[in-house]
């Protein structure tokens, strides 16, 4: 097949989506499918994949660090003809990803989205009225949803979310991210120790971007109860963001600063070897819609305690691979205190979690999606579109996109040259 992806984010952006465009890239091609890329430009930066197209973009601050991507290229408006494309694949329902509904629609090809975020929990970063931002969002995105074939949900959490708050029940396929096994089996644990100066300490090891809604508070207040306890725990968090000085500053203020490492971003490929070096996986983002950065963690075999939430049950069963609890700080702290304390029942979380990673094979995952283009490929033979409940409150009125680019203030801005 000839697949088309558009993404609003990708290489050198490092993010769960981006880290799941590349997975299933890989496997899709390791399945004998050729695979184009749609993405923002990325300034300075040398692509080393092939079949990599770019369209310009903004560096804007109302997107924290994440390029704004323009949906305008009359070198993509040329290309995509000669690609004989079978399916377009979107991953985000604005910018790019009206881009790809309109390609589709006017190439008479399925368009498939993949929803990887829950849109409405990242509204904080509008400064507007938190009610109309939320309302808008939603809005868009049901509009959006009713343009494509098929929709891809990393998780039964967000399959279930679509249900309650779309009305959407079919054409919809659970499918979680792929996981490339064998960098984490060939991982070189001990050198990474020795070089992070780790010794003979207990490693509670997290990761993601440093933001308000990943929860970092909750656990480095949970990290730091532990430590106060045992003097042989020290905790790793693997990221950046925004958030990165106040909690600095909060393990400083917990007195746990000289225990508390904060690595900034790695090479993804370094991200293996740091998870097997570590003991023990701890995480408390309320906003996955899949846990992916938890089932990387699994498939170094490390144990999980973690906020029950969204995405990471998904991944987790409570009691098997690890220990969910309430959103706090001190259920948290028992349940880290509980695993590392527990000899058998560490080696039984690690049992589990590596058995679970075998499920998650990344050729596996890519099969998956294969099977659900070849379905869209049907619906569209027969105009067989997503629909959702109109009687949803959400599509009582109806916002374009005209009228959200200028509520964000962005319908004055002019695209910079093209980029290819």
């Amino acid at each position: 097949m000839h697949i088309a992806h558009f993404t609003n984010t990708y290489r050198p952006v490092v993010s769960g989506v981006v880290r799941s465009i590349s997975t299933f890239r890989q496997g899709l091609t390791e399945l004998g499918h050729n695979v184009f890329i749609f993405a923002q430009h990325a300034s300075d930066h040398k692509d080393s994949e092939p079949f990599i197209f770019r369209y310009p973009a903004l560096d804007l601050p109302l997107t924290h660090n994440f390029p704004l991507a323009i949906p305008i290229s009359p070198f993509v408006d040329r290309l995509l003809p000669s690609l004989k494309l079978n399916v377009i694949h979107s991953h985000h329902p604005f910018l790019l990803g009206q881009a790809a509904a309109n390609k589709a629609n006017e190439l008479h090809l399925p368009l498939i989205f993949t929803f990887h975020t829950r849109y409405r929990e990242y509204s904080h970063y509008i400064s507007l009225s938190q009610d109309l931002v939320k309302e808008v969002i939603d809005r868009w995105v049901g509009e959006y949803l009713q343009k494509c074939h098929h929709i891809v949900v990393p998780s039964e959490s967000i399959r279930q979310m679509l249900a309650n708050e779309y009305g959407i029940t079919r054409q919809v396929t659970a499918i979680p991210t792929g996981i490339d096994l064998i960098p984490y089996r060939e991982a070189d644990a001990r050198a990474v120790r020795e070089q992070r100066g780790w010794g003979q300490d207990k490693v509670m090891i997290s990761i993601g971007r440093l933001a308000k809604e990943k929860n970092w508070e909750t656990l480095l207040d949970a990290a730091g109860q532990v430590m106060q306890d045992r003097t042989d725990v020290r905790l790793v968090i693997i990221g950046e963001g925004e958030e990165r000085k106040a909690l600095e500053k909060r393990a400083k203020d917990l007195g746990v600063a000289d225990r508390v490492e904060f690595t900034g971003v790695i090479p993804f490929e370094e991200v293996p070897r740091h998870l097997k070096a570590a003991d023990l996986f701890v995480f408390a983002s309320l906003t996955e819609t899949q846990g992916l950065v938890t089932m990387e963690a699994m498939a170094a075999d490390l144990p999980v305690v973690a906020v029950d939430a969204s995405g990471t049950r998904d991944a987790v069963t409570h009691e098997q691979e690890g220990l969910l609890t309430d959103n706090g700080s001190e259920a948290l702290a028992q349940a880290m205190e509980r695993v590392l304390g527990d000899e058998e029942l560490f080696r039984r979380f690690k049992q589990a979690a590596q058995e679970r990673a075998e499920s998650l094979d990344l050729k596996l995952q890519a099969e998956k999606l294969v099977d659900v283009y070849h379905q869209a490929i049907e619906d569209k033979k027969v105009d067989r579109l997503v629909t959702v409940d109109k009687r949803k409150k959400i599509f009582e009125q109806f916002i374009d996109e005209e009228q959200l680019s200028r509520l964000l203030g962005l319908e004055k801005r002019n695209p910079p040259p093209h980029s290819s």
